[in-house]
């Protein structure tokens, strides 16, 4: 599935199992299917322009209805507003100084990853 128009866009490691477990998640508050997920790491996949493979599968990234692309924190934060059972967290997320907080926490979760993912697989 490509990205469509007016809908939010989820770029996700569908390599990595504990990102596509957290996937799995977010699908099942999606039952219409109104969100466009779409797995970096497919044969298939084709970047958006300006993006490459390699880059987006270093982060969680997300394509808004208005084709910008944010990620970590933001992108969380931006796929929890779409999703009627994360809106709570979502709004924790905009609270002063929480985005800020939340990227610390990616990042390190970043730098761990791979050795989670051995332990995940």
């Amino acid at each position: 599935m490509q990205a469509t128009a007016n809908a939010t866009t989820v770029l996700y490691d569908g390599s990595c199992p504990i990102c596509s477990r957290e996937i799995q998640q977010y699908k099942k508050g999606d039952p219409q299917g109104e969100i466009c997920w779409l797995d970096v790491s497919s044969p298939n996949f084709v970047a958006p322009p300006g993006q490459s493979a390699e880059a987006l599968m270093q982060r969680f990234h997300v394509i808004r209805p208005d084709g910008s692309i944010v990620s970590g924190a933001a992108a969380f934060v931006h796929l929890w507003e779409q999703l009627p059972g994360w809106k709570k967290l979502a709004r924790v997320g905009r609270l002063p100084g929480m985005l800020n907080l939340m990227e610390f926490g990616c990042e390190k979760f970043l730098h761990f990853r791979p050795k989670l993912q051995k332990i995940f697989a």
